[in-house]
């Protein structure tokens, strides 16, 4: 598995994730610096993520099922502390 958070709250996401999913390749991206200033943006450098998850728990489902399989995930987070999350979400061999 490939792992490419940084960031406390990358480290977390990158945490549930590999919890919720067991991912063949996982890859967290702090976005946060493209949305310095925007709204959404809290000053901790920690808002916005691209996330991109492999994992054979998405084999058959849809786009749809694995983001929201992601968004389970990270409920909590989404809520409180992520302002923007895009997801990139595979089965091994797609």
């Amino acid at each position: 598995m490939t792992d490419t958070a940084t960031g406390p709250l990358a480290d977390i996401i990158a945490a549930r994730l590999t919890a919720a999913l067991a991912p063949t390749h996982l890859e967290v991206s702090n976005d946060s610096h493209l949305h310095a200033g925007h709204m959404g943006d809290d000053g901790t450098g920690e808002s916005h993520f691209t996330v991109l998850v492999e994992s054979p728990a998405f084999a058959g489902a849809s786009r749809v099922a694995r983001q929201r399989a992601v968004n389970h995930a990270l409920a909590d987070l989404l809520s409180t502390r992520i302002h923007a999350l895009a997801i990139k979400a595979r089965a091994p061999g797609e």
